[in-house]
């Protein structure tokens, strides 16, 4: 699944990328579950935007920090997940990627990522994952990039 467009009621046309391996609601992602009809707003600053859009401070909630990858292994339970064991400096989580098809686990080992540190757990087809990595994928979803830093740092560090 990929790209897909969705038209808001005053014309103007909204993309929503699908995360991998992941379908999307359409109408749940332009907030029409809740009876929204989708329709853009003002801003306190007078320019457009989707009614899904976040503040500041919402975003500010969000950790970020480096994590190394220090063991991977493909997921028992699932073709496309691969199960991390992610270094971040005072611990070491688990997490589940849906990067199959993309990487291999041993091309992993070793990587510095962002990772989502405060995300809550959840069940990935029975077991726990502890956080999400960051990646970029092509609007077809043919390619998908890791984000990391640029250059190495201690795990664990602050991302801003």
């Amino acid at each position: 699944m990929g790209h897909r467009s969705v038209k808001w009621r005053s014309g103007i046309g909204w993309s929503h990328c699908v995360p991998v391996g992941r379908g999307v609601d359409l109408a749940k992602a332009a907030g029409r579950e809740n009876g929204n009809s989708g329709e853009l707003r003002m801003t306190d600053q007078g320019a457009e935007s989707p009614s899904n859009t976040i503040t500041f401070d919402d975003f500010a909630k969000i950790e970020l920090r480096t994590g190394r990858v220090i063991e991977a292994s493909d997921h028992p339970n699932a073709d496309k997940l691969i199960v991390l064991k992610v270094d971040l400096g005072d611990e070491q989580r688990q997490i589940c990627a849906g990067l199959r098809g993309f990487y291999t686990a041993d091309e992993l080992v070793g990587r510095d990522l962002v990772i989502v540190a405060n995300l809550a757990p959840r069940m990935m087809r029975g077991l726990e994952s502890q956080g999400m990595l960051l990646a970029a994928s092509s609007s077809d979803h043919s390619r998908v990039i890791l984000v990391s830093p640029e250059s190495p740092i201690d795990a664990g560090s602050s991302v801003s």
